[in-house]
């Protein structure tokens, strides 16, 4: 199932909880820019994939949003599984499109002054042939505060920076603030959304 890459946000929002899982570990963590690649999760990743369903299997989810990666739709199965729910795809929760730097290592992209620019002006850089931090975030919001009424407690499973991002869009801080806390491979970290606002119950939570 495919949802719509970022549907209006919901003036009447019921109170919601959404937790943002961060997929788990494969082979590129830490020392290449996967971006929008389709790499698979390690063995080690799918550990932690099966860890996150064990710790969220008597929780009430009643949906399941992935962005289109491979490694985002691997973490999210085993829950899938467990609660007997079909994942919805979701490109609104894709990671950030890093365009010419997708694929690079970390060790070439410390020598490209690009990159630096954006690390260091992430609200307003773009990457090269991508896009910005803040239009990344802003569809993955949108998507979020659109969830159907009835989903009281759904489960999103996307990337760090979207999860880093959404978490400094709620306390309106410059997106340079995503470099002072964690966001781990298999981590989930929980918003809830009312009427009155939006509030942070949970910050890297690993299982």
């Amino acid at each position: 199932m495919v949802a719509g890459g970022s549907p209006l946000a919901d003036d009447s929002l019921m109170t919601r909880t959404i937790l943002l899982a961060r997929h788990g570990v494969h082979a590129e963590v830490g020392h290449v820019l996967s971006g929008r690649s389709e790499i698979s999760l390690s063995d080690e990743g799918r550990m932690q994939a099966e860890q996150l369903a064990a710790w969220l299997d008597r929780t009430r989810i009643s949906s399941i949003h992935v962005s289109p990666r491979r490694r985002t739709r691997e973490t999210a199965d085993p829950l899938a599984r467990r609660c007997g729910l079909s994942p919805v795809i979701a490109p609104a929760l894709d990671e950030i499109d890093f365009g010419a730097f997708t694929g690079q290592s970390f060790a070439a992209l410390d020598d490209d002054p690009r990159w630096a620019t954006w690390n260091a002006e992430r609200d307003t850089a773009r990457c090269p042939d991508g896009e910005t931090m803040a239009q990344a975030v802003e569809r993955a919001w949108r998507y979020i505060r659109a969830l159907p009424a009835g989903d009281a407690l759904a489960l999103c499973v996307t990337h760090c920076d979207v999860i880093r991002g959404l978490v400094v869009r709620h306390f309106g801080l410059p997106f340079t603030a995503i470099y002072g806390f964690n966001c781990d491979p298999g981590s989930v970290t929980t918003l809830e959304l009312s009427d009155t606002g939006t509030r942070l119950v949970a910050l890297n939570e690993r299982p």
